[in-house]
């Protein structure tokens, strides 16, 4: 009821101040709002109504008027504060000291059709006081409007021909920043194209990747959003839906609540204008669609007609961008002083203040009603009409001529392109400390603060200040946030989560689903060698060439380096092996200098066979110089050792088997080629042999030596130490001498094995040679497959199995004969002489 009664209050108030201030124009059914005379004049058009009843177009009777309905007090106040920016200017002696500023104040009832009517009524004139008269010339300099951006381009491509500047207090569209097209247009509020960033920023420091996008479909909603959705896609931020609607399509809108109440995001970016948010709230109530964060731009973001009881839970800790709030000093006054003196003319009469103060009791329950000066204290509208009018009054007071002392020049005439032309030149500061001016589009320096939507203590809504955004700063430096001001959605002090898929932990990298927007995607887990140490990696990173992944992936960590060391089992059994070869070499030394003096012993040229002995001792042990960390000293000795004693151990081979070829030959009547293959030529024989093995290897160590080799190319996940050849000829160069000299051995060996001796040495060397050879060969395919420390343990194996085999087919039979079968250690018997030994009776 007090409601209804306050609304009744305000018509009456714009009814006497029309009826009271304009002269009527025949046949003109569109009539100034307010209107002042002055020396100079200026326009205003504001939606002071927020809908309009068109009349009936059959043309079947004269059209009626249009008809007006809901008032829109927020636009009823921006009137008003272009009534008291101009009355503050008239009063003023440092701005226009002796030019009055008149005002022409149109009501658009939120209506196109009324924006344009408004516009020409403005454009053409109206004999609506002395001085102005239908001539065809604009009495207007400039015009502050309007509120929103659709009506603000058909104002301004209609005024752009005549150059009649537009000042606008809230449009915001980044489509009226073109000069080409709106070469007269200016705002007092920045443009979208900042606010449009603002919103993917804002989306992108609180983490959510996953909205809901809605807007007007109008040049205000649309150019917006694209502004957004641009900026988004440049962030990374995914939209799941992206609707529009507007005020007149209500079916529109009802699939608009639809869609957000099906989707899945949380946060819904709402770039939507003032009337268009409130029919989408009203729906959000009454479905009770509740949870989904709003994040919202300066036409309703701060509109307190739209916080109720019902609707707080719907949009409750909606989070947005809103001019700065400044303070207008006088203002609050002067509104709620116009207000009391129409709504309720209870004055002192007669000096009797008694009868004053009986008369204005009775409305004093009605000061209750503070709808009517809710926002006055948030001035962010407000503050940008009455900046506007400043701008003009500068300009004016330049093109005037205008002194500190002396006045202006009032008889000059003054066209609104030299408004334009001063406008863009103006740089002035009101009482308030804000700077104005204008850049090259005609717009304000961008400077948001971000407002929280929170209910206090005492059950009353406010909008909270929790940031601010300021274009003029570096990128990811211009939004500060106090989240822990924020209350958000549904009362929450948590912040709410909206992604379409939860982040990929480090170790694991994105991958987009196929036909579903980026931000919707599967976990993989980063194949091995690869990590990603972050969340939300969207590619994981090759380990650099000695590092691998952990269990993790999520780090790189040196590999593993692999080489045969003596720790090992492997490496234990080889020593042993070694270690066991040495000994019985060892032993069968021993034996044969206790027995050197037996004929088995002598027959077998005692002398090459301590050689032999001594070089298979040394063979045995190089197989060790290939276990351990290869280094630098011990890659060179290994392959040198292992040539050089083979080298000498197969030359004493190839000696006894020369010496059992020329024992033979000097059994032979009248042969004396022993004295050619004596002791004096086997040694220098066994020198030469080794000489040039050595001679070899001193060229493979000076050429291209062996070196310590990291090998990743087998193992991605392992380095394995090995030991490179460095000359490969070098090394098959030592690897052919043996194998040369090892098959002249077998050659000459198996040629002998038919001698006429009862103990025939040939035979056993040819075995061995057979084993040394069936050995070596299988060897080189082994070491060319096996892998890693493998390679060496094959070489290893093949060291042992040929020692080893020179060792027992060589000696065995000697060592048998000398420990189990003493008596056949004789002359006789060695040279196949011996006579038969009968065997004893078995005794019964």
């Amino acid at each position: 009821m007090l409601f209804f009664l306050y609304t009744l209050l305000v018509f009456h108030h714009l009814h006497t101040k029309v009826e009271n201030t304009l002269c009527r124009m025949m046949g003109d059914p569109k009539y100034p709002l307010f209107f002042k005379h002055g020396d100079v004049a200026i326009g205003g058009i504001f939606a002071v109504h927020r809908k309009e009843t068109l009349p009936s177009f059959e043309f079947t009777q004269k059209p009626q008027h249009l008809s007006c309905s809901s008032v829109n007090m927020r636009d009823f106040r921006l009137a008003q504060t272009m009534i008291f920016a101009i009355e503050e200017i008239n009063r003023s002696q440092n701005l226009l000291p002796n030019i009055s500023i008149g005002y022409i104040i149109y009501d658009t009832c939120g209506s196109r059709l009324s924006t344009m009517l408004a516009t020409m009524g403005l454009m053409n004139g109206q004999e609506l006081a002395e001085g102005y008269k239908c001539n065809g010339q604009s009495p207007l300099h400039a015009i502050i409007g309007e509120s929103e951006t659709s009506a603000t381009v058909i104002l301004s491509r209609t005024t752009g021909p005549f150059k009649i500047p537009v000042i606008s207090h809230s449009a915001s569209c980044e489509c009226l920043s073109n000069r080409k097209d709106y070469p007269s247009f200016f705002r007092t509020i920045s443009s979208d194209y900042h606010q449009g960033r603002a919103l993917a920023y804002i989306v992108k420091h609180l983490g959510w990747t996953w909205v809901g996008a809605v807007n007007s479909d109008n040049d205000y909603g649309n150019n917006g959003m694209a502004i957004f959705l641009k900026t988004a896609q440049e962030e990374g931020i995914c939209v799941e839906y992206s609707v529009k609607f507007y005020r007149t399509e209500p079916e529109k809108l009802k699939k608009v609540v639809d869609t957000i109440e099906r989707g899945t995001a949380k946060v819904i970016v709402a770039f939507v204008s003032f009337v268009e948010m409130g029919l989408l709230i009203d729906q959000l109530s009454i479905q009770n669609i509740t949870g989904r964060q709003m994040i919202g731009v300066e036409p309703w973001i701060t509109a307190k007609t739209y916080i109720t009881q019902n609707s707080f839970h719907a949009v409750g800790g909606s989070l947005g961008f809103a001019s700065r709030k400044i303070n207008i000093e006088g203002f609050a006054e002067y509104v709620i002083k116009e207000f009391w003196d129409t709504a309720f003319p209870c004055s002192e009469s007669d000096g009797n203040s008694s009868q004053y103060a009986l008369s204005c009791s009775r409305y004093e329950d009605l000061l209750a009603l503070k709808n009517y000066n809710e926002d006055v204290t948030e001035h962010r509208y407000s503050s940008n009409v009455y900046k506007a009018v400043y701008a003009v009054a500068h300009s004016l007071h330049r093109l005037f001529k205008c002194k500190e002392q002396g006045g202006c020049e009032k008889d000059l005439t003054i066209q609104p392109q030299q408004v334009v032309e001063a406008l863009k030149k103006i740089n002035f500061t009101i009482k308030t400390g804000d700077h104005v001016w204008f850049d090259s589009t005609g717009s304000v320096v961008a400077l948001y603060e971000v407002v929280n939507w929170q209910q206090v203590s005492d059950g009353s809504f406010e909008f909270i200040s929790v940031g601010y955004y300021d274009a003029s700063l570096p990128p990811y430096q211009n939004l500060d946030l106090s989240i822990k001001k924020i209350i958000w959605a549904g009362g929450q002090l948590e912040k709410p989560r909206s992604v379409c898929s939860e982040s990929c932990p480090p170790g694991t990298r994105k991958a987009v689903q196929k036909g579903r927007p980026v931000c919707c995607y599967d976990c993989i887990p980063c194949a091995d060698g690869e990590i990603s140490n972050e969340t939300d990696s969207i590619n994981c990173k090759q380990c650099p060439g000695e590092y691998w992944s952990n269990a993790e992936k999520n780090s790189c960590v040196l590999k593993a380096v692999e080489f045969l060391s003596f720790t090992e089992v492997m490496g234990v059994v080889l020593v042993f092996f070694s270690l066991v070869g040495v000994g019985l070499t060892v032993l069968v030394a021993i034996l044969f200098h206790r027995k050197k003096d037996t004929p088995i012993v002598k027959a077998n040229n005692s002398e090459l066979s301590f050689l032999l002995l001594f070089s298979l001792t040394l063979c045995f042990l190089c197989s060790i110089t290939f276990i351990g960390r290869p280094t630098e000293w011990s890659c060179m000795l290994r392959h040198t050792a292992f040539g050089i004693t083979f080298v000498l151990c197969i030359s004493c081979v190839l000696g006894k088997t020369i010496v059992v070829l020329m024992a033979f030959k000097a059994t032979l009547p009248g042969s004396n080629v022993m004295k050619w293959f004596g002791p004096t030529q086997q040694r220098l024989s066994v020198f030469a042999f080794t000489l040039v093995q050595v001679l070899i290897c001193v060229l493979w160590l000076t050429i291209y030596p062996p070196f310590p080799y990291k090998n990743m190319k087998y193992y991605k996940e392992k380095i394995i130490l090995e030991c490179s050849l460095g000359s490969a000829i070098g090394f098959w160069a030592v690897m052919g001498y043996i194998s040369l000299l090892a098959v002249l051995c077998f050659i000459l060996a198996f040629l002998a094995r038919t001698l006429p001796d009862n103990f025939n040495e040939a035979k056993f060397i040819t075995f061995s040679m057979l084993i040394f050879c069936a050995v070596w060969i299988t060897f080189i395919p082994a070491y060319v497959s096996s892998p890693g420390k493998f390679t060496v343990a094959v070489e290893i194996f093949a060291i042992l199995s040929s020692s080893f085999g020179l060792l027992f087919c060589i000696f065995a039979p000697k060592c048998y004969i000398i420990l189990l079968k003493p008596k056949q250690n004789t002359k006789q018997h060695v040279i196949g002489k011996a006579p038969s030994i009968p065997l004893a009776p078995k005794p019964y």
